[in-house]
């Protein structure tokens, strides 16, 4: 007899370019739920920093963006939740404060929240993984506000000051390194099981 999961709201962590969002997408498509990216909001702000802003964006318009950006993916989640589905968050979850937010609306729908860490071991890994993706967003245009270059990413780990580590709390946690020589489908099975592991029926 199968199990049946818990709601549940599976929240990625995890810096750019640690394979945050191939590995929530196999995931969710593995679990058939909902994936809810900040960066899909963030990327359709464009227009608005572009028109509103359009000589030199200031830090805090562009950061008024990106809060907003994760106002609206949890709002979409909160919605998916009291539906009674399950959903991957799909955002670096940078700050305790976000993780809160998260376990609020869970809460209010009854449902259980997990973290995935994306955690590479392989730094010269990550660099190239991070610049090949910020060569591939200056040719189409994607992705813009992202870090492109390793230099981009020292600056903004920088800028958070070492706030996105932080307890936990009673938050399940899966610490993943998306840079071992590892099939996406294995991470995959591993978080799965993560996940059961945690379920209630």
């Amino acid at each position: 007899m199968t199990r049946e999961r818990k709601q549940m709201l599976i929240a990625m962590k995890g810096h750019p370019g640690t394979g945050k969002s191939t590995l929530a997408q196999s995931l969710a498509s593995a679990l058939r739920i909902p994936l809810l990216d900040k960066d899909d909001v963030r990327d359709s702000t464009y227009p608005l920093q572009s028109s509103l802003l359009p000589f030199a964006p200031t830090t805090a318009s562009c950061n008024l963006l990106n809060d907003l950006s994760y106002d609206v993916i949890y709002r979409i989640a909160s919605t998916q939740l009291r539906l009674g589905l399950s959903v991957v968050v799909d955002s670096p979850l940078s700050r305790k404060a976000h993780l809160e937010r998260l376990v609020q609306l869970a809460s209010s729908a009854g449902a259980r929240v997990l973290v995935v860490e994306c955690q590479p071991t392989d730094e010269a890994e990550w660099r190239s993984r991070l610049e090949h993706r910020g060569a591939s967003a200056a040719a189409d245009g994607a992705g813009w506000h992202k870090p492109a270059t390793w230099r981009d990413l020292e600056r903004l780990l920088e800028g958070y000051a070492g706030c996105t580590e932080y307890d936990l709390g009673e938050v399940p946690r899966l610490v993943v390194d998306t840079t071992a020589s590892v099939e996406v489908g294995e991470l995959v099975s591993s978080v799965v099981e993560f996940i059961d592991s945690h379920m209630e029926t």
